[in-house]
């Protein structure tokens, strides 16, 4: 039988485990396009990398042998979707992940309103709802060509071929129109709210200005007392000294 095949990695891990830009960069990766894990960021990376190494080769290179590498690399990423056919070899440089993980076939799902979530189109991929032409595909990461992107919808074995499945995405009519009016009943409750607190907040001021008028404060009622204490007293009377006396 000989020995089974050495299976490889198809990727390459960052270089430091612990970076905080890239852990968040690379979670709201994995959110938006519904990726299973990192690995999958990893290998969309290493296959941009490949692309990127090729073409900074094929700049320099003018031989005959160049030229035929250069047209193999530009047919490949022309039938991907990932470049247009007046571009030069440098335009390979600009390449971004991001470019690599719209052509997958789970995000073209989603976008092809076939699902309605990225998550929901993983799992139709995976339990073989989703054909290209007549071919079924259950790899999410499978990356879509240009002539297939045409062919891509539901297998005809499938329940969720029927437009009536309650799985399938409906475009809800008027939507414009609901969010407007929506928007507009959130503004007025606002503006109510607003008013109330406004005319509580007045109320509540009216109401210590009042206590403030009718409740003396200590050293008002300290001096009152006083002035009560010297009425009750009377006038104070002069005592005669006593050289007066003598007088």
């Amino acid at each position: 039988m000989g020995d089974p095949r050495k299976r490889r990695k198809k990727y390459s891990t960052p270089q430091h485990p612990w970076i905080r830009e890239r852990i968040d960069k690379e979670r709201g990766i994995m959110k938006s396009y519904g990726l299973k894990n990192k690995k999958e960021i990893w290998k969309a990376e290493s296959l941009l990398k490949r692309f990127r190494e090729q073409a900074k080769k094929l700049i320099s290179d003018t031989s005959e042998q160049g030229k035929k590498e250069e047209k193999q690399l530009f047919d490949k990423l022309i039938k991907l979707g990932l470049v247009d056919k007046e571009v030069k070899v440098e335009s390979v440089l600009d390449l971004e992940l991001e470019d690599v993980l719209e052509r997958r076939l789970q995000t073209l799902v989603f976008k092809k309103e076939l699902s309605k979530s990225v998550d929901q189109a993983r799992q139709f991929i995976v339990h073989g709802h989703i054909n290209i032409g007549d071919g079924k595909i259950t790899v999410p990461s499978y990356l879509v060509g240009v002539d297939e992107e045409g062919l891509l919808g539901f297998n005809n074995k499938s329940d969720l071929s029927s437009k009536d499945h309650p799985e399938r995405f409906v475009k809800k009519e008027n939507t414009k129109i609901v969010k407007k009016e929506e928007n507009l009943l959130e503004k007025d409750s606002a503006k109510e709210k607003k008013e109330s607190k406004e005319k509580g907040e007045k109320k509540k001021e009216v109401k210590n200005v009042e206590k403030k008028e009718e409740k003396p404060t200590k050293k008002e009622k300290v001096e009152t007392e006083k002035e009560n204490k010297v009425d009750a007293k009377g006038p104070k009377t002069e005592v005669p000294k006593a050289e007066d006396l003598v007088k």
